[in-house]
Parts: C-alpha cells; sequence; structure tokens
C-alpha cells in the first residue's frame, strides 16, 4: 500500500513539461480543467491575499489567442528583427492546445509584490502537478508578449498576465529528470 508521501512524491517526480507540439486531438473535459484550477486555490498565499487570476481560453478562444500573440508581435519587433516562424509560431502552437490558461496576479499593495508572484506560481506548480496525475501534459510558457496582453484578457488596473498555460492530451513516455544531486545544493547548519 503507498503512503501519502509515496503518491505525491511520484507525481512530482513525474512532472514534466509537455510542450504543444507533442499533444493529441483530444478534448479536455470542462471538468478536469476544474480539476486542475481547484487545486490552484490551495497555495500558500500570504495575508491571504490568494493573488491568482485565471482566464480559461478554449475551442475558438485558441485561435483568438493566436491572432493576438501575432499581432502584438508584428507590432512589437522592429521590420530588422521580424522572423515570419516565429510569427507563425503563435498560431500554431495555439491550435495544437486543446486548452491555454492564462496565469495572471491580482497586485493587493498589502503585501511585497514578489511575495504575490510566488504564490502564483505555487499555484501553477498545484497545477501542474494536478494535470501530471490526470495524465494532462501542460507547458507555462512566459514570452514577453504576456505583458501586452491586459485588453485581450479583460485585465484590471492592478492585474498583470504572467504566463500561459498550455495544456493537452499526449502520448509521451515519461522521461528520466535531468537533475543533480540535492547533497550540491544544501548546507546545513547545526550549531
Amino acid at each position: 500500500m503507498s503512503t501519502t508521501y509515496d503518491i505525491i512524491s511520484k507525481v512530482i517526480k513525474e512532472r514534466r513539461s509537455i510542450f504543444p507540439a507533442s499533444y493529441i486531438k483530444k478534448e479536455i473535459p470542462v471538468e478536469v480543467i476544474n480539476q486542475i484550477l481547484e487545486t490552484a486555490n490551495y497555495a500558500p498565499t500570504h495575508k491571504l491575499t490568494q493573488p491568482w487570476r485565471f482566464v480559461v481560453i478554449r475551442k475558438a478562444g485558441l485561435k483568438k489567442l493566436g491572432e493576438e500573440l501575432g499581432k502584438l508581435y508584428k507590432e512589437l519587433v522592429s521590420p530588422q528583427q521580424f522572423l515570419q516562424k516565429k510569427y507563425d509560431s503563435f498560431a500554431e502552437k495555439t491550435s495544437q492546445a486543446d486548452c491555454i490558461i492564462a496565469i495572471n496576479m491580482q497586485v493587493s499593495g498589502k503585501i511585497p509584490e514578489w511575495e504575490e508572484l510566488a504564490a502564483v506560481s505555487c499555484a501553477v506548480q498545484n497545477m501542474a502537478l494536478t494535470a501530471e496525475s490526470l495524465q494532462v501534459g501542460a507547458y507555462w510558457s512566459s514570452p514577453p508578449l504576456i505583458d501586452d496582453l491586459g485588453d485581450f484578457l479583460s485585465l484590471g488596473e492592478n492585474e498583470k498576465c504572467i504566463g500561459l498555460f498550455y495544456m493537452g492530451y499526449h502520448n509521451e513516455k515519461p522521461w528520466a529528470p535531468n537533475r543533480t544531486s540535492m547533497e550540491e545544493k544544501v548546507r546545513w547548519i547545526e550549531g
């Protein structure tokens, strides 16, 4: 019989970023999306600001997001830096996903902003672990263009987009994590 630690440890260690190119055409049920979002709500949050805010983008909304990202890229990048391949990639990636969740942060002003960013990051980790446990591939993308998605996402004045959480079912086989030993990253002070 597995202990709670065994189960949690397994999910944590098996979680991987699964990129849109690996997604298959299979719809993620709304109930599954809601399960993933619900666990975000249990992230640690200083002074209970609960700064995480999400916009779920599906179906025709995915095409609109791809078009918006392409439009922003064209507007914000100089003609000398413009790459057609990069421009085309926005529509391609958004069409490969079954669902994209815009990861947003509501800044309360009650605590340092970095603490609210940390809370949202913990919420996204909860989402990633839940997605893994439900066999849904997920990937947190944070292209510079997210700074300009406020109007598209109808964000409030005190809100900002900090990433896009791509999701889709996939057939990827698990692979070994690329991590160095914890001994290289930990020091102890005991006296």
